[in-house]
């Protein structure tokens, strides 16, 4: 894939603002369709991570973190007990939560289940009929905090046995792993990600 073109602060959604690690987020990661279930479980943790905190921090944080859970492997994760979840309470480049560690271990497990049922991603994109959804917003109040379908993806996956996922968390999900298009019509990602999944 080539080069993104620049996009200038004047013309970028405002959420990121000018921090440059969040600008790269923004620019390269954030709205474009992820298809690998193992990634997209580790966005859908890191996710859950945020609950109550901004999403900038998580970010700071995400190398700590891909080495306290061992690259997101759920197969490892999943085999975890209390020694583990002690040794992440006491690793300070994480986010030290016991109810969302021990989380992401019943997580682990949930996500081997389904991804042996079914997969994973299509276990998630099957609600969108494997066609990420093009919004057309115009300011960030048009963006919504949750929608009918990311309160039914979060019922089921909460069905399944994950946990921190719901709907705000699972629509912020979905916007950052391109499930749906919520860039600005006017920031130039917009247009990028729309191609991308019509090529997808």
């Amino acid at each position: 894939m080539s080069p993104s073109p620049a996009i200038t602060t004047e013309d970028r959604c405002p959420w990121c603002g000018s921090d440059p690690l969040y600008v790269a987020y923004h620019d390269d990661e954030w709205g474009v369709p992820e298809r690998d279930p193992r990634a997209l479980w580790e966005k859908l943790i890191l996710d859950g991570f945020q609950a109550g905190l901004s999403w900038i921090t998580i970010l700071k944080k995400r190398d700590n973190f891909r080495a306290a859970f061992p690259g997101f492997d759920p197969l490892t994760i999943a085999r975890w007990g209390e020694a583990d979840v002690a040794r992440l309470l006491a690793d300070p480049g994480i986010v030290r939560h016991r109810g969302k560690i021990e989380g992401t271990i019943r997580s682990a497990r949930a996500y081997i289940a389904v991804e042996e049922r079914e997969g994973f991603a299509a276990y998630l994109w099957k609600h969108l009929d494997g066609r990420p959804l093009q919004n057309s917003p115009r300011s960030m109040a048009e963006v919504p905090a949750e929608t009918p379908l990311s309160q039914a993806i979060s019922k089921q996956l909460r069905k399944d046995g994950f946990t921190f996922c719901g709907p705000t968390i699972v629509y912020a999900f979905m916007q950052a792993t391109g499930m749906v298009n919520d860039h600005l019509v006017t920031c130039p990602a917009h247009a990028r990600i729309r191609a991308m999944a019509e090529v997808g």
